[in-house]
Protein backbone atom coordinates (compact mmCIF):
# COMPACT_ATOMS: atom_id res chain seq x y z
CA UNK A 1 0.00 0.00 0.00
CA UNK A 2 0.84 3.40 -0.76
CA UNK A 3 0.15 6.87 -0.74
CA UNK A 4 -0.60 8.64 -3.52
CA UNK A 5 1.91 11.73 -3.96
CA UNK A 6 2.32 15.06 -5.27
CA UNK A 7 1.38 13.73 -8.65
CA UNK A 8 -2.27 13.32 -8.00
CA UNK A 9 -5.08 12.04 -10.03
CA UNK A 10 -6.70 14.52 -11.93
CA UNK A 11 -9.73 16.45 -11.18
CA UNK A 12 -12.14 14.69 -13.27
CA UNK A 13 -10.83 11.00 -12.37
CA UNK A 14 -10.41 12.00 -8.35
CA UNK A 15 -14.53 13.14 -9.24
CA UNK A 16 -15.26 9.40 -10.41
CA UNK A 17 -13.49 7.60 -7.89
CA UNK A 18 -15.12 9.83 -4.99
CA UNK A 19 -18.48 8.68 -6.44
CA UNK A 20 -17.15 5.01 -6.34
CA UNK A 21 -15.91 5.61 -2.65
CA UNK A 22 -19.74 6.98 -1.93
CA UNK A 23 -21.36 3.92 -3.22
CA UNK A 24 -22.91 5.43 -6.18
CA UNK A 25 -20.64 4.19 -9.22
CA UNK A 26 -19.56 0.40 -9.46
CA UNK A 27 -16.25 -0.31 -9.27
CA UNK A 28 -13.83 1.14 -12.38
CA UNK A 29 -12.93 -1.34 -15.05
CA UNK A 30 -10.24 0.77 -16.05
CA UNK A 31 -7.26 2.10 -13.27
CA UNK A 32 -4.75 2.73 -15.83
CA UNK A 33 -6.67 6.10 -15.90
CA UNK A 34 -5.25 7.01 -12.97
CA UNK A 35 -2.33 9.13 -13.41
CA UNK A 36 0.37 8.06 -11.03
CA UNK A 37 4.15 8.61 -11.54
CA UNK A 38 6.09 6.20 -12.65
CA UNK A 39 7.79 5.10 -9.69
CA UNK A 40 4.74 3.73 -8.06
CA UNK A 41 3.94 1.46 -11.12
CA UNK A 42 3.25 -2.17 -10.29
CA UNK A 43 2.25 -1.40 -6.76
CA UNK A 44 -0.57 -3.85 -6.03
CA UNK A 45 -2.40 -1.23 -5.04
CA UNK A 46 -3.14 3.13 -4.05
CA UNK A 47 -4.34 4.88 -1.44
CA UNK A 48 -6.55 8.16 -2.16
CA UNK A 49 -5.85 10.86 0.86
CA UNK A 50 -6.98 13.96 1.39
CA UNK A 51 -3.89 17.22 2.28
CA UNK A 52 -3.59 16.25 5.88
CA UNK A 53 -2.90 12.22 4.44
CA UNK A 54 -6.22 10.96 6.00
CA UNK A 55 -7.12 7.81 3.41
CA UNK A 56 -10.19 8.17 1.67
CA UNK A 57 -9.81 5.35 -0.83
CA UNK A 58 -7.74 2.37 -2.11
CA UNK A 59 -7.31 1.58 -5.50
CA UNK A 60 -6.34 -1.46 -6.38
CA UNK A 61 -4.04 -1.65 -9.53
CA UNK A 62 -3.18 -5.60 -9.89
CA UNK A 63 -4.52 -9.20 -9.45
CA UNK A 64 -8.36 -9.93 -9.80
CA UNK A 65 -9.26 -7.12 -8.00
CA UNK A 66 -7.79 -4.84 -10.54
CA UNK A 67 -9.70 -1.48 -10.62
CA UNK A 68 -11.74 -2.11 -7.76
CA UNK A 69 -12.30 1.46 -5.02
CA UNK A 70 -12.73 0.75 -1.43
CA UNK A 71 -14.03 3.38 0.53
CA UNK A 72 -11.74 3.99 3.46
CA UNK A 73 -13.27 6.88 5.14
CA UNK A 74 -15.75 10.03 4.13
CA UNK A 75 -13.79 13.32 3.82
CA UNK A 76 -13.46 15.80 6.29
CA UNK A 77 -14.42 18.98 5.11
CA UNK A 78 -15.15 20.76 2.04
CA UNK A 79 -17.75 23.00 1.14
CA UNK A 80 -21.96 21.14 1.46
CA UNK A 81 -20.35 17.80 2.37
CA UNK A 82 -23.36 17.47 4.65
CA UNK A 83 -25.57 17.34 1.94
CA UNK A 84 -23.15 14.67 0.12
CA UNK A 85 -25.23 11.14 1.09
CA UNK A 86 -24.93 7.81 -0.27
CA UNK A 87 -27.55 6.33 -2.14
CA UNK A 88 -28.34 4.48 1.21
CA UNK A 89 -28.58 6.99 3.40
CA UNK A 90 -30.68 9.06 0.86
CA UNK A 91 -33.11 6.23 0.99
CA UNK A 92 -32.89 6.42 4.87
CA UNK A 93 -33.13 9.42 5.91
CA UNK A 94 -35.63 10.80 2.72
CA UNK A 95 -37.97 7.54 2.38
CA UNK A 96 -40.69 7.91 -0.11
CA UNK A 97 -39.45 10.84 -1.47
CA UNK A 98 -39.43 11.54 -5.42
CA UNK A 99 -36.43 12.51 -6.89
CA UNK A 100 -35.40 15.25 -9.02
CA UNK A 101 -32.23 15.78 -10.64
CA UNK A 102 -31.26 19.26 -10.70
CA UNK A 103 -28.54 20.63 -13.29
CA UNK A 104 -28.77 24.04 -13.65
CA UNK A 105 -30.08 26.72 -11.47
CA UNK A 106 -33.86 26.43 -11.14
CA UNK A 107 -36.26 28.90 -12.72
CA UNK A 108 -39.65 29.75 -10.93
CA UNK A 109 -41.51 27.38 -13.53
CA UNK A 110 -39.65 24.76 -12.14
CA UNK A 111 -39.67 25.29 -8.43
CA UNK A 112 -43.73 24.98 -9.32
CA UNK A 113 -43.48 22.04 -10.71
CA UNK A 114 -41.24 20.66 -7.51
CA UNK A 115 -44.06 21.41 -5.71
CA UNK A 116 -46.28 19.94 -7.77
CA UNK A 117 -44.72 16.54 -7.98
CA UNK A 118 -45.88 15.16 -4.46
CA UNK A 119 -44.06 15.09 -0.79
CA UNK A 120 -41.66 14.41 0.00
CA UNK A 121 -38.96 15.43 -2.73
CA UNK A 122 -35.17 15.28 -2.92
CA UNK A 123 -33.53 17.66 -5.41
CA UNK A 124 -30.81 15.65 -6.60
CA UNK A 125 -27.77 18.37 -7.81
CA UNK A 126 -25.19 17.04 -10.14
CA UNK A 127 -22.35 19.25 -9.38
CA UNK A 128 -19.34 17.93 -10.18
CA UNK A 129 -16.19 18.76 -12.94
CA UNK A 130 -17.72 20.56 -16.22
CA UNK A 131 -20.95 19.24 -15.09
CA UNK A 132 -23.49 22.15 -14.38
CA UNK A 133 -23.22 24.30 -17.98
CA UNK A 134 -22.89 27.97 -17.63
CA UNK A 135 -22.46 28.00 -13.42
CA UNK A 136 -19.68 26.63 -11.16
CA UNK A 137 -20.68 23.65 -9.21
CA UNK A 138 -20.66 25.41 -6.48
CA UNK A 139 -22.82 28.48 -7.63
CA UNK A 140 -25.25 25.18 -8.59
CA UNK A 141 -25.55 23.80 -5.10
CA UNK A 142 -26.02 27.63 -3.17
CA UNK A 143 -28.89 28.72 -5.58
CA UNK A 144 -30.52 25.63 -4.97
CA UNK A 145 -30.29 25.56 -1.30
CA UNK A 146 -31.40 29.21 -1.48
CA UNK A 147 -34.53 28.53 -3.93
CA UNK A 148 -35.90 25.70 -1.70
CA UNK A 149 -34.99 27.13 2.14
CA UNK A 150 -38.23 27.23 3.57
CA UNK A 151 -40.32 25.09 1.34
CA UNK A 152 -41.68 21.96 3.52
CA UNK A 153 -40.56 18.50 2.63
CA UNK A 154 -38.24 19.57 -0.20
CA UNK A 155 -34.27 18.48 0.56
CA UNK A 156 -31.31 19.38 -1.37
CA UNK A 157 -29.21 16.08 -1.74
CA UNK A 158 -25.66 16.60 -3.85
CA UNK A 159 -23.56 14.03 -6.19
CA UNK A 160 -20.09 15.28 -7.12
CA UNK A 161 -20.61 13.70 -10.93
CA UNK A 162 -17.53 14.96 -13.10
CA UNK A 163 -18.33 15.45 -16.96
CA UNK A 164 -15.85 13.42 -19.05
CA UNK A 165 -16.43 14.72 -22.24
CA UNK A 166 -17.66 11.76 -23.83
CA UNK A 167 -21.19 12.07 -24.28
CA UNK A 168 -22.46 8.38 -24.43
CA UNK A 169 -20.11 8.12 -21.60
CA UNK A 170 -21.63 11.24 -19.72
CA UNK A 171 -25.16 9.67 -20.86
CA UNK A 172 -24.31 6.19 -18.94
CA UNK A 173 -22.66 7.63 -15.93
CA UNK A 174 -26.05 9.82 -14.84
CA UNK A 175 -28.26 7.03 -15.76
CA UNK A 176 -26.48 5.09 -13.27
CA UNK A 177 -26.42 7.65 -10.68
CA UNK A 178 -30.17 7.80 -10.98
CA UNK A 179 -30.75 4.58 -10.73
CA UNK A 180 -29.08 4.09 -7.48
CA UNK A 181 -30.09 7.23 -6.28
CA UNK A 182 -33.79 6.29 -7.02
CA UNK A 183 -33.68 3.04 -6.45
CA UNK A 184 -37.57 2.09 -4.76
CA UNK A 185 -38.31 5.70 -5.60
CA UNK A 186 -40.07 7.87 -8.77
CA UNK A 187 -37.70 9.80 -10.64
CA UNK A 188 -39.20 12.92 -12.03
CA UNK A 189 -36.98 15.51 -15.09
CA UNK A 190 -37.99 18.99 -15.01
CA UNK A 191 -38.62 20.81 -18.17
CA UNK A 192 -35.91 22.59 -19.57
CA UNK A 193 -37.99 25.60 -21.27
CA UNK A 194 -38.83 27.62 -19.01
CA UNK A 195 -36.22 31.29 -18.95
CA UNK A 196 -34.21 31.89 -15.71
CA UNK A 197 -35.27 34.72 -13.81
CA UNK A 198 -33.34 38.08 -13.84
CA UNK A 199 -31.21 38.87 -11.01
CA UNK A 200 -29.34 42.17 -10.31
CA UNK A 201 -25.48 42.47 -9.24
CA UNK A 202 -24.76 44.57 -6.14
CA UNK A 203 -21.09 46.10 -5.95
CA UNK A 204 -18.74 43.54 -4.56
CA UNK A 205 -16.89 43.96 -1.29
CA UNK A 206 -13.45 44.66 -1.11
CA UNK A 207 -10.58 42.02 -0.27
CA UNK A 208 -9.84 39.92 2.53
CA UNK A 209 -6.82 38.20 3.99
CA UNK A 210 -7.54 35.78 7.35
CA UNK A 211 -4.04 34.72 8.56
CA UNK A 212 -3.88 32.20 11.04
CA UNK A 213 -0.75 31.77 13.52
CA UNK A 214 -0.01 29.18 16.04
CA UNK A 215 1.87 26.74 16.85
CA UNK A 216 2.17 23.09 14.80
CA UNK A 217 -0.51 21.08 15.63
CA UNK A 218 -3.00 24.14 17.19
CA UNK A 219 -5.43 23.49 14.96
CA UNK A 220 -4.73 26.41 12.26
CA UNK A 221 -4.95 24.45 8.90
CA UNK A 222 -8.66 22.82 10.36
CA UNK A 223 -9.73 25.75 11.31
CA UNK A 224 -8.51 27.73 8.04
CA UNK A 225 -10.36 24.85 5.88
CA UNK A 226 -13.47 24.93 7.55
CA UNK A 227 -13.26 28.94 6.86
CA UNK A 228 -12.95 28.40 3.32
CA UNK A 229 -16.12 25.74 2.97
CA UNK A 230 -18.37 28.43 5.27
CA UNK A 231 -16.85 31.18 2.56
CA UNK A 232 -17.73 28.68 -0.36
CA UNK A 233 -21.09 27.46 1.09
CA UNK A 234 -22.92 30.96 1.93
CA UNK A 235 -21.11 33.32 -0.61
CA UNK A 236 -19.69 33.64 -3.93
CA UNK A 237 -16.46 35.21 -3.49
CA UNK A 238 -13.40 33.66 -4.77
CA UNK A 239 -11.15 32.05 -1.71
CA UNK A 240 -7.77 30.71 -1.98
CA UNK A 241 -6.27 28.69 0.76
CA UNK A 242 -2.64 29.47 0.97
CA UNK A 243 -1.68 26.81 4.03
CA UNK A 244 1.74 26.96 5.11
CA UNK A 245 3.07 22.90 4.11
CA UNK A 246 1.05 23.57 0.30
CA UNK A 247 2.98 26.66 0.07
CA UNK A 248 6.54 25.19 1.23
CA UNK A 249 5.89 22.17 -1.77
CA UNK A 250 4.84 24.75 -4.44
CA UNK A 251 5.93 28.28 -3.96
CA UNK A 252 8.70 27.69 -1.56
CA UNK A 253 10.69 25.08 -2.54
CA UNK A 254 14.39 24.66 -1.98
CA UNK A 255 13.80 26.74 1.63
CA UNK A 256 15.38 25.38 4.31
CA UNK A 257 13.63 25.85 7.97
CA UNK A 258 16.28 28.20 9.10
CA UNK A 259 15.04 30.85 10.26
CA UNK A 260 15.35 33.61 7.64
CA UNK A 261 13.87 31.02 5.43
CA UNK A 262 11.09 30.15 7.47
CA UNK A 263 10.33 34.29 7.55
CA UNK A 264 11.35 34.61 3.79
CA UNK A 265 8.32 32.04 3.26
CA UNK A 266 6.06 33.78 5.21
CA UNK A 267 6.65 37.10 3.02
CA UNK A 268 5.98 35.05 -0.32
CA UNK A 269 2.80 34.19 1.13
CA UNK A 270 1.59 37.50 2.14
CA UNK A 271 2.73 39.05 -1.03
CA UNK A 272 0.31 36.37 -2.86
CA UNK A 273 -2.34 37.35 -0.29
CA UNK A 274 -2.18 40.72 -0.44
CA UNK A 275 -2.21 40.49 -4.63
CA UNK A 276 -5.37 38.01 -4.09
CA UNK A 277 -6.91 41.06 -1.67
CA UNK A 278 -6.00 43.72 -4.29
CA UNK A 279 -8.54 41.87 -6.97
CA UNK A 280 -11.50 42.05 -4.35
CA UNK A 281 -10.31 38.13 -3.43
CA UNK A 282 -10.10 36.31 0.05
CA UNK A 283 -6.88 34.63 1.19
CA UNK A 284 -7.04 32.25 3.84
CA UNK A 285 -3.25 31.68 5.46
CA UNK A 286 -1.89 28.95 7.90
CA UNK A 287 1.64 29.19 8.36
CA UNK A 288 2.75 28.93 11.54
CA UNK A 289 4.52 32.59 11.18
CA UNK A 290 6.55 32.67 14.49
CA UNK A 291 7.70 36.01 14.71
CA UNK A 292 5.72 39.36 15.25
CA UNK A 293 7.75 41.57 12.84
CA UNK A 294 6.94 39.45 9.91
CA UNK A 295 3.40 39.21 10.60
CA UNK A 296 3.21 42.88 11.19
CA UNK A 297 4.73 42.94 7.78
CA UNK A 298 2.38 40.77 6.22
CA UNK A 299 -0.46 42.91 7.62
CA UNK A 300 1.56 46.06 5.97
CA UNK A 301 1.82 44.21 2.58
CA UNK A 302 -2.09 43.53 2.55
CA UNK A 303 -3.55 46.92 3.70
CA UNK A 304 -1.08 49.16 1.11
CA UNK A 305 -3.12 46.28 -1.02
CA UNK A 306 -6.47 48.18 -0.05
CA UNK A 307 -7.27 44.88 1.38
CA UNK A 308 -8.35 43.92 4.91
CA UNK A 309 -6.07 41.72 7.23
CA UNK A 310 -7.08 39.52 10.01
CA UNK A 311 -4.98 38.21 12.45
CA UNK A 312 -6.02 34.76 14.25
CA UNK A 313 -4.07 33.78 17.05
CA UNK A 314 -4.82 30.15 17.49
CA UNK A 315 -3.14 29.58 21.22
CA UNK A 316 -3.47 26.40 21.43
CA UNK A 317 -1.03 25.09 24.46
CA UNK A 318 2.04 23.67 23.50
CA UNK A 319 1.22 20.67 25.32
CA UNK A 320 -2.26 20.17 23.87
CA UNK A 321 -0.40 20.57 20.53
CA UNK A 322 2.22 17.76 21.33
CA UNK A 323 -0.48 15.66 22.51
CA UNK A 324 -2.77 15.75 18.90
CA UNK A 325 0.94 15.24 17.38
CA UNK A 326 0.72 12.07 14.75
CA UNK A 327 3.76 12.82 12.61
CA UNK A 328 5.74 12.57 16.31
CA UNK A 329 7.30 15.77 15.18
CA UNK A 330 7.61 16.95 18.88
CA UNK A 331 9.43 13.85 19.47
CA UNK A 332 11.68 14.22 17.35
CA UNK A 333 12.62 18.27 18.31
CA UNK A 334 13.14 17.16 21.60
CA UNK A 335 15.32 14.69 21.15
CA UNK A 336 17.08 17.16 19.02
CA UNK A 337 16.68 15.34 15.54
CA UNK A 338 14.95 18.36 14.30
CA UNK A 339 16.80 21.79 14.94
CA UNK A 340 14.46 25.41 15.36
CA UNK A 341 11.48 23.72 16.09
CA UNK A 342 8.92 26.19 16.95
CA UNK A 343 7.65 26.19 20.55
CA UNK A 344 10.81 23.76 21.31
CA UNK A 345 13.73 24.17 20.46
CA UNK A 346 12.65 27.92 18.47
CA UNK A 347 10.68 30.73 20.04
CA UNK A 348 6.97 31.59 19.15
CA UNK A 349 6.21 35.28 19.91
CA UNK A 350 2.75 35.68 20.72
CA UNK A 351 0.65 38.90 18.76
CA UNK A 352 -0.30 41.29 20.18
CA UNK A 353 -2.40 42.74 17.71
CA UNK A 354 -4.40 39.58 17.26
CA UNK A 355 -8.12 40.08 15.82
CA UNK A 356 -9.03 37.31 17.43
CA UNK A 357 -7.55 34.28 19.84
CA UNK A 358 -8.93 30.98 20.30
CA UNK A 359 -7.48 28.17 22.17
CA UNK A 360 -8.94 24.64 20.37
CA UNK A 361 -8.85 22.93 23.42
CA UNK A 362 -11.97 20.38 23.90
CA UNK A 363 -13.47 22.38 21.46
CA UNK A 364 -15.54 21.50 18.15
CA UNK A 365 -14.81 22.74 15.05
CA UNK A 366 -17.72 24.86 14.77
CA UNK A 367 -17.01 26.45 18.27
CA UNK A 368 -13.77 27.49 17.70
CA UNK A 369 -14.76 28.74 14.15
CA UNK A 370 -17.84 30.94 15.58
CA UNK A 371 -15.04 34.12 17.08
CA UNK A 372 -13.34 33.67 14.00
CA UNK A 373 -16.81 34.21 11.92
CA UNK A 374 -18.33 36.37 14.01
CA UNK A 375 -14.92 39.23 13.42
CA UNK A 376 -14.12 38.26 9.52
CA UNK A 377 -18.15 38.71 8.99
CA UNK A 378 -17.61 37.26 5.33
CA UNK A 379 -20.61 35.02 5.51
CA UNK A 380 -24.21 36.02 4.31
CA UNK A 381 -22.36 38.13 1.26
CA UNK A 382 -23.80 37.54 -2.66
CA UNK A 383 -23.22 38.72 -5.90
CA UNK A 384 -26.59 38.36 -6.53
CA UNK A 385 -29.37 40.19 -4.86
CA UNK A 386 -31.85 37.11 -3.87
CA UNK A 387 -35.22 37.68 -4.16
CA UNK A 388 -37.19 38.57 -0.72
CA UNK A 389 -38.47 35.34 0.74
CA UNK A 390 -40.94 36.20 3.22
CA UNK A 391 -40.28 32.77 5.81
CA UNK A 392 -40.64 32.85 9.22
CA UNK A 393 -37.67 32.55 11.72
CA UNK A 394 -38.09 29.00 12.84
CA UNK A 395 -37.66 27.41 16.50
CA UNK A 396 -37.32 24.26 17.69
CA UNK A 397 -37.75 23.78 21.34
CA UNK A 398 -36.35 20.51 23.16
CA UNK A 399 -36.72 18.48 26.37
CA UNK A 400 -36.65 14.76 26.98
CA UNK A 401 -40.12 13.37 26.15
CA UNK A 402 -41.91 16.26 24.59
CA UNK A 403 -44.87 15.97 26.74
CA UNK A 404 -44.74 18.85 29.30
CA UNK A 405 -41.80 21.85 29.20
CA UNK A 406 -41.15 21.72 25.00
CA UNK A 407 -45.27 21.60 24.27
CA UNK A 408 -45.91 24.66 26.66
CA UNK A 409 -43.07 26.63 25.71
CA UNK A 410 -43.76 25.77 21.93
CA UNK A 411 -47.52 27.21 22.70
CA UNK A 412 -45.81 30.40 25.29
CA UNK A 413 -43.40 31.79 22.95
CA UNK A 414 -45.76 31.04 19.52
CA UNK A 415 -48.59 33.28 21.37
CA UNK A 416 -46.16 35.67 22.22
CA UNK A 417 -43.76 35.80 18.89
CA UNK A 418 -46.81 36.11 16.67
CA UNK A 419 -46.90 34.76 12.88
CA UNK A 420 -43.32 35.98 12.06
CA UNK A 421 -41.70 33.34 13.93
CA UNK A 422 -42.63 29.54 13.70
CA UNK A 423 -42.23 27.47 16.91
CA UNK A 424 -42.50 23.49 16.68
CA UNK A 425 -41.12 21.14 19.70
CA UNK A 426 -39.98 17.62 19.87
CA UNK A 427 -37.89 14.95 22.70
CA UNK A 428 -34.67 13.85 22.35
CA UNK A 429 -36.67 10.65 23.63
CA UNK A 430 -39.96 12.19 22.33
CA UNK A 431 -42.98 9.51 22.33
CA UNK A 432 -45.02 9.11 19.44
CA UNK A 433 -48.14 11.26 18.81
CA UNK A 434 -48.89 11.72 22.14
CA UNK A 435 -51.37 14.42 24.02
CA UNK A 436 -49.75 16.80 25.76
CA UNK A 437 -49.15 15.92 30.01
CA UNK A 438 -52.46 16.32 31.61
CA UNK A 439 -51.23 18.82 34.23
CA UNK A 440 -49.32 20.80 31.98
CA UNK A 441 -52.10 21.31 29.25
CA UNK A 442 -54.42 22.33 32.48
CA UNK A 443 -52.31 24.93 32.88
CA UNK A 444 -52.05 25.90 29.57
CA UNK A 445 -55.53 26.13 29.16
CA UNK A 446 -55.19 28.48 32.62
CA UNK A 447 -53.34 30.75 30.62
CA UNK A 448 -54.95 31.34 27.60
CA UNK A 449 -53.28 28.45 25.23
CA UNK A 450 -54.69 25.68 23.58
CA UNK A 451 -52.81 22.68 24.04
CA UNK A 452 -56.06 20.41 22.11
CA UNK A 453 -54.50 19.53 18.31
CA UNK A 454 -50.45 19.21 20.15
CA UNK A 455 -48.97 15.23 19.57
CA UNK A 456 -45.24 14.63 20.86
CA UNK A 457 -42.85 13.44 18.50
CA UNK A 458 -38.91 12.40 18.76
CA UNK A 459 -36.30 14.50 17.93
CA UNK A 460 -34.66 14.30 14.17
CA UNK A 461 -31.90 15.53 12.10
CA UNK A 462 -34.16 16.99 9.82
CA UNK A 463 -36.03 18.73 12.57
CA UNK A 464 -32.23 20.35 14.11
CA UNK A 465 -31.29 21.03 10.13
CA UNK A 466 -34.20 23.09 9.38
CA UNK A 467 -34.46 25.23 12.47
CA UNK A 468 -32.85 28.34 12.68
CA UNK A 469 -32.61 28.10 16.43
CA UNK A 470 -32.85 24.98 18.83
CA UNK A 471 -33.71 26.08 22.43
CA UNK A 472 -33.55 23.22 25.02
CA UNK A 473 -35.35 23.27 28.38
CA UNK A 474 -31.87 21.81 30.13
CA UNK A 475 -28.30 21.68 29.28
CA UNK A 476 -28.55 18.08 28.89
CA UNK A 477 -30.89 18.28 26.07
CA UNK A 478 -28.59 21.14 25.01
CA UNK A 479 -25.74 18.42 25.14
CA UNK A 480 -27.82 15.50 23.35
CA UNK A 481 -28.55 17.63 20.22
CA UNK A 482 -24.78 18.23 19.68
CA UNK A 483 -23.61 15.19 20.15
CA UNK A 484 -25.58 13.93 17.49
CA UNK A 485 -25.69 16.83 15.55
CA UNK A 486 -22.53 18.65 16.55
CA UNK A 487 -23.11 20.82 12.77
CA UNK A 488 -25.61 22.97 14.88
CA UNK A 489 -23.61 24.13 17.53
CA UNK A 490 -23.99 27.67 16.36
CA UNK A 491 -27.26 27.45 16.99
CA UNK A 492 -28.65 25.60 19.84
CA UNK A 493 -28.76 26.95 23.41
CA UNK A 494 -30.57 26.33 26.42
CA UNK A 495 -33.43 28.61 27.03
CA UNK A 496 -32.02 30.35 30.02
CA UNK A 497 -28.75 30.92 28.14
CA UNK A 498 -30.39 32.35 25.16
CA UNK A 499 -32.52 34.70 27.64
CA UNK A 500 -29.52 35.65 28.97
CA UNK A 501 -27.52 36.14 26.28
CA UNK A 502 -30.05 38.14 23.76
CA UNK A 503 -30.51 40.70 27.15
CA UNK A 504 -27.28 42.58 26.36
CA UNK A 505 -27.89 42.76 22.63
CA UNK A 506 -28.52 45.88 21.65
CA UNK A 507 -32.42 46.90 20.38
CA UNK A 508 -33.18 46.30 16.92
CA UNK A 509 -31.02 43.55 16.49
CA UNK A 510 -32.96 40.75 14.30
CA UNK A 511 -33.33 36.53 15.54
CA UNK A 512 -30.44 35.70 12.89
CA UNK A 513 -28.20 38.28 13.98
CA UNK A 514 -28.69 37.66 17.22
CA UNK A 515 -27.84 34.01 16.92
CA UNK A 516 -24.77 34.66 15.01
CA UNK A 517 -24.12 36.69 17.87
CA UNK A 518 -24.84 34.93 20.41
CA UNK A 519 -23.05 31.69 18.65
CA UNK A 520 -19.72 34.03 19.29
CA UNK A 521 -20.03 35.33 22.98
CA UNK A 522 -21.69 31.25 24.29
CA UNK A 523 -23.43 33.41 27.40
CA UNK A 524 -23.10 30.85 30.36
CA UNK A 525 -25.96 27.87 30.52
CA UNK A 526 -25.28 27.38 34.72
CA UNK A 527 -28.34 27.41 36.68
CA UNK A 528 -30.19 28.10 33.73
CA UNK A 529 -31.97 24.66 33.10
CA UNK A 530 -36.17 24.94 33.51
CA UNK A 531 -37.23 21.79 36.16
CA UNK A 532 -38.80 18.13 34.91
CA UNK A 533 -42.90 18.45 36.34
CA UNK A 534 -43.78 15.25 34.93
CA UNK A 535 -45.76 13.40 37.49
CA UNK A 536 -44.65 16.12 40.42
CA UNK A 537 -48.55 17.30 40.83
CA UNK A 538 -50.18 20.54 40.20
CA UNK A 539 -47.79 22.87 42.14
CA UNK A 540 -44.68 21.20 39.74
CA UNK A 541 -46.81 21.96 36.99
CA UNK A 542 -47.36 25.44 37.80
CA UNK A 543 -43.65 26.79 38.87
CA UNK A 544 -42.62 25.15 35.65
CA UNK A 545 -45.42 27.04 33.81
CA UNK A 546 -44.42 30.61 35.87
CA UNK A 547 -40.45 29.86 35.06
CA UNK A 548 -41.33 29.29 31.22
CA UNK A 549 -43.44 32.76 30.96
CA UNK A 550 -40.50 34.57 31.95
CA UNK A 551 -38.14 33.39 29.74
CA UNK A 552 -40.94 33.65 27.20
CA UNK A 553 -41.01 37.16 28.33
CA UNK A 554 -37.53 38.03 28.11
CA UNK A 555 -36.65 36.33 24.66
CA UNK A 556 -39.73 37.31 22.63
CA UNK A 557 -38.61 40.86 21.67
CA UNK A 558 -35.21 39.68 20.16
CA UNK A 559 -37.44 36.55 18.04
CA UNK A 560 -40.08 39.08 17.13
CA UNK A 561 -38.10 41.30 15.59
CA UNK A 562 -37.87 41.11 11.55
Amino acid sequence: MAAVPQHSPSPRILDDLELQALGVLPPTSNPDELDLPRDLAGLPAVDLVDPEGLPLARVSLTGPDAGRTEPLSRPSYGPFRRLRLTPDERRDRHPGAVVVPVESPLTAAQLADVRGVGDPVVLLVLAGTDWPVGTSPLALVRSTVAAVRGVPDVHVVVVPLARTGDAERDAERRRRVLAAYGEGAAVVELSQDAAASATQPVERAGGVVVFFTGLSGSGKSTLARALVDEVLETTDRTVTSLDGDVVRRNLSAGLSFSPADRETNIRRIGWVAAEIARHGGVAVCSPIAPYDATRREVRRMVEEAGGRFVLVHVATPVEECERRDRKGLYAKARAGEIADFTGISAPYEVPADADVVVDTTGLTVEAALAPVLAVVGLTGESDLEPEPVADPFRVLVVCTANICRSPYLQLALQAAAGETVEVTSAGTHGFVDKEMDAEMAAQAVARGLDPAAFRSRPLTRELVAEADLVLTAEARHRTFVLEEHPAAFKKVFTVGQFARGVAGLPDGTSPRDAVARLAASRPSADGADIADPYRRGPAAAAACADHIDRLVTEVTPALARR
